[in-house]
């Protein structure tokens, strides 16, 4: 696979990239934290929710005595915009291998008031501890080679409006799964794609968050346009992933009542399940 496809020629390094600048809080008081959300995660107007776990994931890992997120369920209660926000912590509870916490993110309305966007209950580990064995009926999915996928500059806009955010992946659908782009959609609910940050920083826990969440809807798949808000994301990081591009896999079997539900799957360079997640998400059916 030929990575010189993928990332550019100087590639950011952990800690030192877009997304670690604009996921990076500042305590401002024991579990309270500040932030200035970054218009360059939105689609459309609104703030993408898995830019926004990773925010709250980046202070949680502050707050808590463990820093690598093994489970992160988070409820979106209102839209998030760009702009200033505050991220209040709560410790729930200590172990010597998981600690738990919950957090809540919150912006002001035209009065000055909180209004609660988004809130968040994980358990923090140490992958790095975890046990080599591996005992799994799952396999990666099966992605043509990057070369042969196409990225959001390929074909026209998935929805109308702002999509700030596709300037900051690295993002090569498979074929297979991008009939909708044509007018062609195969009504499969399927979506499969080679991931990236665009700036080349490899891949850790905490973007995983972000991972789950970046590729477009299912939904588009199934004949339906328009912005999916989420309801609810439940993410399970299962170890460190390895250097280089991600595949991701997403598939959505039941749409009723005009929410669905999202399942991904995160494999790593290395060919390892690194991150699942099932999300409820609300689709417009007019």
């Amino acid at each position: 696979m030929p990575e010189a496809a993928s990332v550019p020629a100087v590639r950011a390094t952990i800690g030192d990239s877009e997304f670690d600048r604009d996921t990076a809080v500042t305590r401002r008081a024991p579990g309270v934290y500040d932030i200035d959300l970054s218009a360059g995660w939105t689609i459309i107007s609104a703030v993408n929710g898995g830019y926004l776990l990773a925010v709250l994931g980046r202070a949680l890992a502050d707050a808590l005595p463990h820093a690598d997120p093994f489970t992160v369920s988070a409820h979106y209660l209102t839209a998030s915009q760009p702009g200033p926000a505050v991220v209040r912590t709560d410790v729930v509870r200590t172990g010597r291998t998981l600690s738990t916490g919950q957090a809540s993110l919150f912006q002001y309305d035209d009065q000055g008031r909180e209004v609660e966007r988004i809130r968040v209950l994980a358990s923090y580990g140490d992958l790095g501890a975890l046990p080599d064995d591996v005992r799994t009926t799952a396999v990666p999915p099966a992605i043509p080679p990057i070369e042969q996928c196409f990225g959001p500059d390929d074909g026209p806009a998935p929805v109308d409006g702002s999509s700030a955010i596709t300037d900051r992946l690295m993002l090569k659908l498979d074929p297979s799964t991008l009939g909708w782009a044509l007018g062609q959609p195969s009504g499969n609910g399927e979506m499969r794609a080679w991931f990236g940050l665009a700036d080349g920083r490899d891949a850790d826990p905490l973007s995983l968050l972000l991972t789950v969440d970046a590729l477009p809807p299912t939904a588009f798949e199934l004949g339906l346009k328009g912005w999916v808000p989420t309801v609810e994301l439940t993410v399970h990081v299962r170890c460190r992933p390895a250097p280089g591009p991600l595949r991701v896999s997403i598939t959505t079997r039941n749409l009723a009542g005009g929410f669905l539900e999202e399942d991904a799957e995160v494999w790593d360079s290395a060919g390892r399940l690194v991150a699942q997640s099932r999300q409820l998400a609300r689709v417009r059916l007019g």
